[in-house]
């Protein structure tokens, strides 16, 4: 056989290795992207924004918060910044999490929005653990999994929860109550909040992002600050970023977080946390009581030695 043609030979022996191993042993294909750029993350640049100004963070839902900033949450508070975190939704769609919480197989709506205001209260909780003070938060109360539909089509229309049935914001202690589920009041909301708060700084969900609330925060951020001429002030962060990331699931405080597959093109930064603001992080998480009891090992995975922000390409 001519050499070209054994080469070939050997190259698809290995392409259908590959894919072999990529359906039938993926945890080993995603053990080794981790073991791999974990490597990689002292590599990164620093984090190169600014720390001593104003930082809103951006939060799909309750958690996301310190799963992504909560180290950068301290770091600029220690800086003499201000911090403000708002959360899009209450994560008020979260069924099998309701389901967990009530013991009930189909919780009911009432059961839903009674989550809502449960994980309402750990945000807050979670907040004063990172050393936020009450009034720089802001908690919009939009419909959880219904934030894509909302800019994408039901920007006039009210978008109906499937979960809660409710077509408007319903919740006590919310930025805007009464304000129907629509594109324009979020964009409104949000508009008031920057205007509020004129960030030097917005961290927000990149549109790589696995999760439909996220794609979509990271499209109204994007649109927002766009128009603005603000784009320089915007870093992405991940939170579900492919591949089973991150691994290993649990705590594991020594280890590096490496970038998420969905993200590896971004030009992530690397901030490297303290023993302090990684116990102060773990601190904040467990104040997410009804996500811990569900999704516990997963979110221990971000407590890590360092967080990763990328600014938008």
């Amino acid at each position: 056989m001519a050499p070209v043609g054994r080469m070939g030979l050997w190259l698809g022996v290995l392409a259908l290795l590959g894919a072999f191993l990529f359906v039938n042993a993926p945890g080993l294909v995603q053990g080794a992207y981790a073991w791999y750029y974990r490597g990689q993350v002292g590599r990164l640049p620093p984090y190169a924004g600014p720390l001593g100004g104003r930082v809103l963070v951006l939060a799909p839902h309750p958690d996301d918060e310190v799963l992504a900033a909560g180290g950068l949450i301290q770091r600029v508070l220690a800086s003499g910044g201000e911090v403000y975190i708002a959360w899009m939704t209450l994560g008020d769609g979260f069924q099998w999490d309701a389901a967990l919480l009530d013991r009930t197989l189909r919780p009911r709506p009432e059961d839903l929005r009674q989550l809502a205001q449960r994980r309402l209260g750990e945000a807050q909780e979670a907040a004063r653990r990172l050393g936020v003070p009450p009034d720089h938060l802001f908690f919009l109360g939009y419909p959880d999994r219904g934030l894509l539909a909302m800019f994408l089509e039901n920007f006039y229309i009210p978008y109906h929860s499937k979960a809660t049935l409710l077509d408007r914001v319903a919740y006590s202690g919310t930025f805007h109550p009464e304000a129907p589920y629509t594109g324009a009041a979020w964009e409104a909301d949000l508009r008031a909040i920057l205007d509020q708060v004129r960030p030097e700084v917005v961290v927000a969900p990149a549109p790589e992002d696995a999760h439909r609330d996220h794609r979509a925060t990271a499209y109204m951020a994007l649109r927002l600050l766009g128009e603005r001429g603000w784009l320089s002030r915007l870093r992405f962060y991940m939170v579900h970023g492919g591949l089973e990331w991150p691994l290993p699931k649990g705590l594991h405080p020594g280890l590096y977080l490496e970038p998420p597959p969905r993200g590896r093109h971004l030009a992530w930064e690397r901030l490297d946390l303290s023993p302090g603001e990684v116990a102060t992080k773990q601190e904040a998480l467990r104040a997410h009581r009804s996500q811990i009891a569900l999704l516990g090992r997963f979110m221990e995975a971000f407590v890590r030695k360092n967080e990763l922000f990328a600014p938008p390409p």
